[in-house]
């Protein structure tokens, strides 16, 4: 099933310190879900400027359970960069 996931970061001062911080980490774990076939598609959100200020991912899972796991072992939750995700069902076209 397909779930789409909406994560904003926070909007303190260090909140894009932290994402950069977690990046690569973070990175390297789409990377390896897709591998997986669970990744298909994602990227930051932006702001006006063109500043970083939230994720969104469409991953597919057998169930919700399932996503909210690999959104809390992300490396963004980790570093409390995602501090508002909404996780939704959703169809993707393929």
């Amino acid at each position: 099933m397909d779930f789409l996931v909406i994560a904003m970061d926070g909007t303190d001062d260090g909140a894009l310190d932290r994402r950069m911080g977690a990046r690569d980490e973070h990175i390297a774990g789409i990377a390896k879900l897709k591998e997986q076939g669970h990744f298909i598609a994602g990227g930051a959100i932006l702001d006006d400027k063109g500043k970083m200020i939230g994720s969104t991912v469409i991953v597919d899972f057998p169930d919700r359970e399932s996503v909210e796991k690999c959104i809390a072992e992300d490396p963004y939750s980790k570093a409390d960069v995602w501090l508002d995700v909404t996780i939704q069902p959703f169809r993707a076209v393929r």
